[in-house]
């Protein structure tokens, strides 16, 4: 708990008040309807719905004080209802403000943690995991911040978003510190950027995975995301590192600006960091990390690159060689992320991942093909999601044919857009020399089961798109609905 005017007095920048600032604030709220008795109400402007439009709601529910950018014309008869007067507090950019204040209220936690932050298109949530399973195998008290799920120590929540909102972020970070994490890794996203989720959050180090099309529904071109995921590089301090792989045509464009010290990662260029993989199959890489050869259970030359960011940063946050090397070889993918079943009466192979953008797919199907054995055919399930970038549906189908022997496009998120429509632009990548090996069969789960009938003694099945999430979004409403549980009914097996 704080008083209203020890919040206001560490904001650097104007606002007018209106009300005493003395009234004690128990929490802080940006939706009305998790309001209680002591709350300050934020009004925050978002893509869909405006706070403003639920001060009224607010009040209503308990919220002694409000941050808003415009008064409602009505606030003097709103506050002549209450007995113990509102504190109005008139703000430029409340989103801005949240953000701020979220910091203030939790006192700052990412200032007592060895946070790092990780960016990119593709494997944020690998890096992130594998970081998180290596630190605890380290003994050390770590958090975690994903796709997947929040994690403090041991203790686990559910995720909402890629990166949460400032006040969730903020309220997860001082639940670590308070548990006694000295270490936290955390996915940031370019929404997370553009919407000041990680304001104000301090951040020992920045790590760039890669940029290819995505989000161009959101952005609206590819340089503003680009610009977008540049910004995390922009703001770090000059006490952190950043390592960007330079592999990618846009990793030394990251460290352009950036006053933390600059660091490289790469498998084919010269880099502070390098790997090279000498042995790759479904048991997993020998690789030539660093110097040192190390055998890791994850399989890809993706993951060669997801490996090399992961020992990169752990050397960078002060750990030993030869002990991050160790721990690395205990680590296996994070959930949705290459997780492959097998089906042993046929000797057929099912892997279910999240790539869910052409260069993501590529990657995935390209590394399948190389370590397959002769005869062993390539059968892809792949949909892509409603209500989000259009451009990248054919694409998605035209990398899935070009690696695959057999397609299955399918629906994954439709949201509230028609699945079938969503096929109808995916089928425009479909190559005319191609289109014998297409199947379109809307319905994900008969796609599954489908691809698994077609299937021959030592084929491989892959199931992409949806990786760990457990539910299909369907016009609002999310289905229960797992791709490796779908897969492993299919296979005849209990369980994944």
């Amino acid at each position: 708990m704080m008083e209203l005017k020890e919040l206001l007095a560490e904001l650097r920048y104007e606002r007018e008040v209106r009300g005493s600032a003395n009234c004690l604030i128990k929490s802080l709220q940006f939706d009305s309807r998790k309001i209680e008795s002591g709350s300050l109400f934020i009004a925050v402007r978002g893509l869909t719905t405006d706070g403003h439009n639920y001060i009224s709601n607010a009040l209503e529910n308990g919220a002694v004080a409000v941050v808003c950018e415009k008064l409602p014309d009505d606030y003097q008869e709103i506050e002549s209802r209450s007995p113990n007067g509102i504190c109005w507090v008139k703000i430029a950019n409340t989103q801005v403000a949240l953000a701020d204040l979220a910091a203030i209220f939790y006192r700052h936690p990412s200032r007592d943690l060895k946070l790092v932050g990780v960016t990119g298109t593709n494997g944020k949530t690998t890096i992130v995991t594998l970081l998180y399973e290596l630190f605890r195998s380290l003994n050390e008290k770590v958090g975690l911040i994903s796709t997947i799920r929040y994690k403090v120590n041991e203790q686990t929540f559910p995720s909402t978003h890629t990166t949460p909102n400032p006040l969730r972020a903020q309220q997860l970070l001082r639940q670590m510190v308070d548990e006694g994490c000295r270490y936290a890794f955390m996915e940031v996203s370019s929404h997370a950027m553009v919407q000041d989720r990680v304001r104000n959050i301090h951040f020992s180090g920045g790590v760039f995975t890669n940029l290819t099309h995505d989000h161009l529904d959101y952005h609206g071109d590819f340089d503003s995301y680009l610009k977008a995921k540049k910004s995390f590089f922009d703001l770090l301090p000059k006490s952190a590192f950043a390592l960007s792989n330079i592999d990618d045509k846009r990793g030394a464009v990251m460290l352009q600006n950036t006053q933390a010290s600059k660091k490289t990662y790469a498998q084919s260029k010269p880099a502070d960091y390098r790997v090279r993989v000498l042995e790759n199959d479904f048991g997993g890489m020998l690789l030539d990390l660093d110097g040192e050869q190390v055998f890791c259970r994850l399989i890809g030359s993706f993951n060669a690159d997801n490996l090399l960011a992961i020992y990169a940063t752990a050397r960078l946050l002060g750990r030993e060689k030869m002990e991050v090397l160790t721990a690395m070889t205990t680590l296996s993918s994070a959930e949705g992320r290459f997780d492959f079943i097998r089906q042993e009466e046929q000797n057929i192979t099912g892997i279910v991942d999240y790539a869910h953008t052409s260069d993501a797919l590529e990657k995935l199907l390209d590394t399948v093909r190389k370590i397959r054995n002769k005869g062993q055919r390539i059968i892809t399930v792949i949909g892509c999601g409603g209500d989000r970038d259009k451009t990248k549906r054919p694409k998605m189908a035209r990398v899935a044919c070009h690696f695959s022997d057999q397609v299955i496009l399918t629906s994954d998120n439709p949201r509230t857009e028609n699945p079938f429509d969503i096929l109808v632009d995916m089928k425009t990548g479909v190559e005319k020399s191609e289109e014998s090996k297409v199947l379109e069969i809307e319905n994900r789960r008969e796609a599954i089961r489908t691809a698994v009938r077609l299937a021959r003694k030592g084929d491989i099945i892959v199931v992409a798109g949806k990786g760990h999430e457990p539910y299909q979004e369907i016009n609002g409403v999310r289905h229960p609905f797992n791709d490796k549980e779908v897969l492993a009914s299919a296979f005849g097996l209990e369980e994944a």
